[in-house]
């Protein structure tokens, strides 16, 4: 019996002891924990504890302006009403929105496309539901907000184009960013990108000078409770966003404007350029669109209305469009045979119409010919014949070198892309291209700038430039204080000399391509130019004998590109502009817009002789083009 009472006491005394272990190492755990969690982890649960108290909401930048060589904003910013909806603090996102539908409508298309933002994110990310709205739907929403949970009315920025469709080409537009966007930009910028509102640019100097124009955000902290609303903000802990840098062009925006009104809806391009320094003035294609209607997201049925425009309003034919120079080219053929000194001034070739080239009859524009002319006059009256024997004797390596130099070819980078390069063609292009031997015949095709010589107009305004200043000058779109004069072409004085008289002659003299004119129209102030008609397509002798006579009877497809480039003060170059019209019929229907427009660049020029013209550059007279 005390046996058995001595060993349940000892079982006892060793289930004590087991249960007092037990019961220290527990202690001596939970001790070691508190010791971990208030002294080694204190101050990260100190700072998880102060992220449910407080928010840090990102702020995002201004986007930076586009102005125009005066100052004026031809992409700037306005304030833009619209509502948030963050799925976290919403619930049922459903429910959330039918409570907003009572203060402004919600379409199917809208309430899918929250709900597809919400899963694509995370539920704390705020997703737009409305952007633009009216001040009498965005104050109710304000009115109602405590009974709207979730939804956060908010006050952000949206681009705005004051320019519409006549800088559409050249500015682009901006839109959200797509995961092509979020995954090209560093890490530390995603939140930024995915922020509701935020654009990057798509297209033209939005895209291009994308860098600039974004700033880096901020962050605003704000004090939140247990429920997630806010209670006070607290600026004085935040950080503020660092607007996007402004960038500066060299356009106009008063010739920009013109210049695209004065064009209308050809399907054509414009560009104006400073011969002395290259930069430029406008680049205009049109028709145009509306890049406002890019910002919010472009409706189908409006895209689907560019595409469908035969004009290509979406193409931006000023950098891109590439057409061949026609007669413009014969300016760079006179300049060669000058330098190379293949032809004297007062020698004159006899034009029929006609020449033969072994079994191949090449023919003159003007079928009953001109008669006898030297270089002035066939540079004047744009003679084919003359320029046939001229390529002839310069053969292809002197000509393709002496275009090379007038930027034929030449891919120029304006800081934006989509520039093309055109083609000057030679032999070893050929052969590259078809395996075919290099003929005269081709040689006669490059004289008269048909065949396969292409150029884009931003080409062909700075072949202008070089020939009106002798300097090779490069286009430029953006304003740089620092900018040098260009180097000389390395075409001497003398034979660019005759070669600006023959443009000269083109609009003062009977006889001129281009005398119809009139010149400038401005008292003192007088312009040189070239015409010039890019073939499309050649009427066949049973057209002609079933009764499609002229460009007219064609369809508007078929016909002729029209091109036009001048130069003004003639005797003092300053300013050129070249004009291309596409299926315009002939160079006539590129002459007069492009007159026009330079009378209108010189006219706000205020050295120039403008007198009672001012008028043209409008009330606003700030300074030079």
């Amino acid at each position: 019996m005390r046996a058995d009472r001595q060993e349940q006491d000892l079982k006892f005394t060793r289930r004590a002891l087991i249960m007092s272990g037990l019961g220290g190492l527990a202690f001596i755990g939970l001790g070691a924990r508190l010791y971990s969690l208030q002294m080694l982890e204190g101050e990260r649960y100190r700072l998880l504890s102060e992220d449910n108290q407080f928010n840090f909401d990102l702020l995002p930048p201004s986007r930076g302006r586009i102005l125009d060589r005066f100052g004026v904003a031809v992409a700037d910013n306005r304030d833009s009403y619209r509502v948030l909806l963050v799925p976290e603090q919403a619930g049922d996102i459903g429910a959330a929105l039918d409570r907003l539908s009572r203060f402004m409508p919600l379409s199917d298309a809208d309430r899918e496309r929250v709900l597809r933002a919400v899963r694509r994110q995370s539920r704390y990310r705020p997703v737009t539901v409305a952007d633009d709205l009216d001040w009498q739907t965005f104050s109710a929403i304000n009115l109602n907000a405590p009974d709207l949970g979730g939804v956060r009315p908010d006050v952000g920025e949206v681009r705005s184009y004051p320019y519409g469709a006549a800088f559409a080409h050249v500015i682009g537009y901006v839109q959200t960013p797509n995961e092509d966007d979020i995954a090209a930009s560093p890490r530390e910028e995603e939140g930024l990108l995915l922020h509701p509102g935020f654009r990057v640019g798509k297209t033209g100097v939005e895209v291009s000078r994308e860098h600039d124009l974004r700033g880096a955000a901020g962050a605003l902290k704000t004090e939140v409770n247990a429920r997630g609303r806010v209670i006070r903000e607290l600026p004085e802990q935040s950080t503020a966003p660092q607007p996007g840098r402004d960038v500066v062009l060299t356009l106009d925006a008063d010739i920009q404007r013109y210049a695209h009104e004065r064009l209308g809806q050809e399907s054509a391009s414009a560009v104006v350029i400073d011969v002395n320094t290259g930069e430029l003035i406008a680049l205009v294609s049109t028709p145009s669109f509306d890049p406002n209607l890019f910002v919010g997201g472009i409706s189908s049925s409006d895209y689907a209305a560019l595409r469908a425009n035969d004009h290509n309003p979406l193409f931006h034919k000023s950098i891109m469009g590439t057409y061949p120079p026609g007669s413009t080219f014969k300016a760079v053929v006179a300049a060669a045979a000058l330098e190379h000194g293949l032809v004297d001034p007062n020698e004159t070739i006899f034009c029929n119409g006609s020449t033969m080239l072994g079994r191949r009859e090449f023919h003159c524009w003007r079928r009953q010919g001109h008669g006898r002319v030297n270089l002035h006059e066939a540079v004047k009256t744009s003679c084919d014949i003359f320029f046939y024997e001229m390529a002839d004797r310069l053969g292809i390596d002197r000509l393709h070198d002496m275009a090379v130099r007038f930027g034929v070819g030449e891919q120029f980078d304006i800081g934006i892309s989509g520039v093309r390069s055109g083609n000057m063609p030679n032999p070893a292009w050929l052969r590259a291209r078809s395996n075919e031997p290099w003929t005269t015949g081709h040689t006669y095709n490059v004289g008269i700038g048909q065949g396969a010589v292409l150029m884009s107009p931003l080409q062909l305004a700075v072949m202008t430039a070089r020939v009106a200043s002798g300097r090779a000058v490069e286009p430029t779109l953006y304003r740089n204080a620092l900018a040098r004069p260009a180097p000389h072409i390395g075409v001497s004085e003398p034979a660019l000399a005759r070669v600006r008289a023959g443009l000269r002659g083109v609009v003062e003299e009977p006889g001129g391509t281009s005398y119809s004119l009139g010149g400038l129209g401005i008292e003192g102030v007088a312009m040189a130019g070239k015409t010039g008609t890019a073939q499309v397509y050649s009427i066949t002798a049973e057209e002609r004998a079933s009764g499609v006579r002229d460009q007219d009877d064609l369809p508007w497809r078929l016909r002729d590109h029209g091109l036009f480039m001048c130069y003004a003060p003639a005797d003092d170059p300053k300013y050129a502009v070249v004009v291309v019209v596409e299926h315009g019929g002939g160079s006539s229907a590129a002459t007069r817009p492009a007159r026009d427009i330079l009378r209108r660049v010189v006219a706000r020029d205020p050295s120039s002789r403008a007198g009672v013209f001012a008028d043209l550059a409008g009330n606003d007279r700030r300074g030079g083009a």
